[in-house]
Order: structure tokens, then C-alpha cells, then sequence
């Protein structure tokens, strides 16, 4: 599978591993590092039928490449997406790491784009840069890998931010004619990057007024370089299921409890001054609405944590879940990452039932759209 190839049932899962266990309601605790856990969760993914799994980036985390070829290792068939901040690393190297994934990984690796969306966070690795610069450097950055993955002979490049004279193009990838890129940001400045580069372009889990909105606005951007068709859409959510709807609610409501227990203790950390990153406002937006503001989304847990990444929930039935789901395909969305506040048990639930369903939904809608066209 490469840039806009979707699988043949058309619809794409990414799930989540982290190097040990931990989410909001499952503190961190002991080495950063547990190679069994790490182990165990790609396994269980690659079994449960995700089609890739994201390794995060965080500035007190384990290096993410060699996260994923450790599990690529250990699984069969799931891909690897690999979050990368722009500017910690000159992209001629960068361009090398990730095609030395998908060659040791037989063609699974995608890279995850994300330019940074704290000050403070950055500043931890030494960058100092304010968001628009980040996103300038991003989109030189992502030029750059791009020439390279491509090029024939070595590459020139002259920039604002990069000088590179004779980088050599000779690791090359599986995939073809390149890995897939994927792309986090809401910003003006991200949605200017997202348009002219991404192949996928993720959101977190919002509205569906927010979801046509920034589709739409991804989409003019991407059309001012040729490419509006050539941008696929990827929306974030923690889907909380239980056997019947009002079991999957008090399953929400304990969740949310336990947070609150547990007072910003978690992966995302204590962090208490209002999130600079426009997918976080949008989060919060969301969440001002009411912790249901409609159908099956609930954003309370959004609200509680200052929506300090993907902390949106669809709630109910997995066929309930997979129904929510179907609303946001028809809006464009043909990517559905996600994960669960059990990381390890709710991956092999997905895969059970969460997944096959929505796969079944999805086919069923796209045979009817066939029938349609051939009326």
C-alpha cells in the first residue's frame, strides 16, 4: 500500500503502540522502555487486522524508527507510521532512516508529520523557532525528502533553512514510487504545508460541521498545486464500546472518573497552560458544546485533559461505533486512527468487532453507491 492506495475493502485502521504501557487512565511507570509490552501490542494489532499502527513522538520518548523496526521484527503485515518532527535532523538523513525501515520491513513504513504545536515541548530538543517559521522549515524539510526519495542522480538544494550539495539517493524504498507521507496540523500555516505535501491529512475526532469545514479548506489548498483529488483524510478517536449503549456510557463516565483521579498523571503529562495548538483548540471548541454535542461523540475526557492530543470518543455498541464511523466516510474521512484508554485490551476488542463491522458497512455502502452509477 503507497500514498493514495487505500486497502481493497476501502477503508483504513491505524492503531497505536507505545514502548510501555500507559494512557490517561494508565500511568507511566518504570523504564521508558518494555520490549515485551511493545512486542506484545504490535502483535495484537497485527493480528486484529489494523492496516498500520503510529508510533508517537514525544520529547522525553524512545527514538520512533527504531521502536518500529523492532516490532516490524515481531509482526507480519501491519505498517509502521512513524510520527517525525521536521528540523531535529537534517532530511537527507531523515530520507535514509525511513527507507531503511521499509526495506527492513518489506515495504511498511509511512512517516507521520508533525512540525510541533508547544513552544515548550520544542524547546526541550533545542528549537526555538515560532510556529509559522516551523512550518516554513517544514515545508523546505518535506521538499527535500521529497527530491531525494524521487532523484535519479544526487540532490542540490539551496533554502532558507537547508544547503545541501550532492545528497546521494541510493537507500531506496519497497514502496513506489515512495512511502507514504501523512500530515498533523490545523493551523493556516499547517493547512498551507498540508496542501502542497501530505498524501493523508489527520485530524483529531471533531464535529461533523469541523470535519467538512477543514476537508474543505485541506482541499483548496491542495487544488492551488494540481493535487486537490491527490489528498486522503484521517480522523483520530478513542472508541469506548460495551455489549449494549448505556454499559458503553457508564464504561465513559467511569474513564472519565478515573482521569480525574488521576489529575494529569498520564502519558500526555501535567501540563497546565491552555494548549497552543490550533488541533487542540478545535478539540475544546468541540468540546463547548456540551460533552455530547451530537450523535455518538463525547468530549468530556477532551475537556477534562485541555484536549492534549487524539481525546475525543465515539460511545455505544461496536455496530453503533462502526455507524459513527460511516457518517464520517461519507464526509471524505477514509482513515480512522485509533486507540484505546486500555491500549492492549481495546486493540484486540477493535479487532473482534469494531473493525470487521465498519469493513462491512463500508463495502455495503460503496456497492450501493456502484449500483447508483450503473442506474
Amino acid at each position: 500500500m503507497s500514498l493514495n492506495t487505500l486497502p481493497a475493502d476501502g477503508v483504513e485502521f491505524i492503531g497505536m503502540v507505545q514502548p510501555r504501557e500507559q494512557s490517561e487512565i494508565h500511568p507511566a511507570s518504570g523504564p521508558s522502555i518494555d520490549p515485551s509490552y511493545l512486542i506484545a501490542s504490535a502483535k495484537a494489532h497485527d493480528e486484529a487486522g489494523f492496516d498500520r499502527i503510529l508510533i508517537g513522538w514525544h520529547s522525553n520518548g524512545p527514538d520512533g524508527l527504531q521502536l518500529a523496526a523492532h516490532a516490524a521484527a515481531h509482526t507480519r503485515k501491519v505498517g509502521f507510521l512513524v510520527a517525525h518532527r521536521p528540523g531535529f535532523q537534517a532530511p537527507t538523513t531523515a530520507a535514509r532512516a525511513f527507507n531503511t525501515l521499509d526495506q527492513l520491513s518489506n515495504g511498511r513504513a509511512a512517516l507521520h508529520t508533525i512540525s510541533g504545536g508547544d513552544d515548550v515541548d520544542q524547546a526541550r530538543d533545542g528549537d526555538w523557532l515560532d510556529k509559522d517559521a516551523r512550518y516554513e522549515r517544514t515545508d523546505e524539510y518535506l521538499t527535500i525528502l521529497k527530491s531525494v526519495w524521487a532523484a535519479k542522480a544526487p540532490v542540490d538544494h539551496e533554502g532558507a533553512f537547508y544547503r545541501i550539495k550532492g545528497a546521494s539517493p541510493e537507500v531506496r524504498s519497497v514502496q513506489q514510487p515512495r512511502i507514504p507521507l501523512y500530515f498533523g496540523g490545523a493551523s493556516e500555516a499547517a493547512l498551507r504545508v498540508a496542501g502542497k505535501h501530505a498524501d493523508v491529512y489527520a485530524l483529531w475526532g471533531e464535529t461533523h460541521a469541523q470535519v467538512r469545514e477543514i476537508i474543505s479548506r485541506v482541499r483548496a489548498e491542495a487544488a492551488k498545486h494540481g493535487r486537490a483529488d491527490q489528498v486522503r483524510f484521517s480522523l483520530s478517536f478513542r472508541p469506548i464500546l460495551a455489549d449494549t449503549e448505556d454499559a458503553a456510557w457508564g464504561r465513559a463516565e467511569a474513564i472519565l472518573h478515573r482521569i480525574r483521579q488521576i489529575r494529569g498523571t498520564a502519558i500526555l503529562g501535567a501540563n497546565t497552560h491552555a494548549p497552543q495548538n490550533a488541533g487542540s483548540q478545535r478539540l475544546l471548541a468541540a468540546a463547548a458544546l456540551g460533552d455530547r454535542p451530537e450523535g455518538r461523540l463525547y468530549t468530556a475526557i477532551a475537556r477534562e485533559t485541555g484536549a492534549r492530543g487524539n481525546t475525543t470518543a465515539l460511545v455505544g455498541t461496536p455496530e453503533q461505533v462502526a455507524e459513527a464511523f460511516l457518517e464520517y466516510y461519507d464526509l471524505g474521512v477514509t482513515t480512522f486512527l485509533i486507540r484505546g484508554f486500555d491500549p492492549l485490551e481495546d486493540a484486540v476488542e477493535y479487532g473482534r468487532s469494531l473493525l470487521p463491522a465498519t469493513r462491512r458497512l463500508v463495502q455495503q455502502r460503496l456497492a450501493g453507491r456502484v449500483q447508483v452509477a450503473a442506474e
